[in-house]
């Protein structure tokens, strides 16, 4: 398949799944006596050639605290000292990508915060990265064995490697400062593109699973009580996750370096945090 048509496949794919997750947690707010809706605002780069994107925000819901549902299609130049960072961007600065990123913070802290993103970049190399990952404020292994056991079972099906997977997310949400992980991990992967077609069928069904493992975690906890002390719980661990969020996330750097709207590439920061 030629690249542009990859291109062209990669974008109306995030497009479609950024809809079909509105409207799941739309649906999820609804079955909470909740009429909230996410709100959405379009942005494009200073030359709007070079693209753009749709960033969609449902906040005080009685689900979401709040969650933020981001799809974007950009192109441009790197920065001679960025682009040395950036796989096979080295010789020109020169990138393509597309991608879905959400974040869902949650209302209720026995639910936990869950991340999800896939992307298609394209420099002098091509490729799909992404991935999903669970950060409970109050753990659960009932729920963790569950998330775990889903994501392995895409990846087997897909024949993926789960173990490499897992143990790069482990590595990657970890907060050296602190000497703590961010959460229970998922999985990352990066630089896939030995092939094409079997690389989009994997990232369609993780894209797929992210939405069936939230409902289920949702479905399980919405109307479970908690207390003070639980929101003092999350309220902490969220500081956590802005903490990673701007001192270590790969993709929130991209976003920064490659001219990408400031409000939706800080959408991963939570309403209320504590330290």
């Amino acid at each position: 398949m030629e690249l542009e048509n990859k291109k062209i496949f990669s974008d109306k794919w995030f497009a479609y799944l950024q809809e079909q997750i509105c409207n799941n947690f739309e649906s999820l707010e609804k079955e909470m006596n909740s009429s909230k809706k996410f709100i959405s605002t379009s942005w494009n780069k200073k030359n709007k050639s070079h693209g753009g994107g749709v960033y969609r925000i449902l906040k005080n819901g009685n689900i979401f605290d709040k969650v933020g549902v981001n799809k974007s299609t950009v192109s441009g130049t790197f920065s001679k000292k960025f682009r040395k960072k950036i796989n096979g961007a080295q010789r020109d600065g020169k990138y393509w990508a597309s991608g879905i990123s959400v974040v869902a913070h949650m209302k209720n802290p026995k639910i936990p915060a869950i991340h999800f993103n896939t992307r298609f970049i394209v420099t002098s190399n091509s490729w799909f990265g992404g991935g999903i990952d669970l950060t409970p404020c109050i753990k659960d292994k009932k729920e963790e064995i569950y998330f775990h056991s889903k994501l392995k079972k895409v990846c087997k099906e897909n024949n993926k490697n789960y173990n490499k997977y897992k143990d790069w997310c482990d590595k990657y949400f970890y907060l050296p400062h602190r000497k703590e992980p961010r959460g229970i991990g998922g999985i990352f992967f990066d630089y896939e593109r030995k092939n094409w077609k079997n690389d989009f069928k994997f990232v369609r069904e993780i894209g797929l699973s992210f939405i069936e493992i939230t409902k289920e975690i949702v479905k399980n906890k919405k109307k479970i009580k908690y207390n003070k002390n639980d929101k003092m719980k999350q309220f902490i661990k969220r500081g956590r996750y802005v903490e990673f969020n701007l001192l270590y996330d790969r993709g929130t750097k991209f976003g920064l370096n490659s001219g990408g709207n400031t409000e939706a590439i800080l959408m991963s920061l939570p309403p209320k945090a504590k330290w």
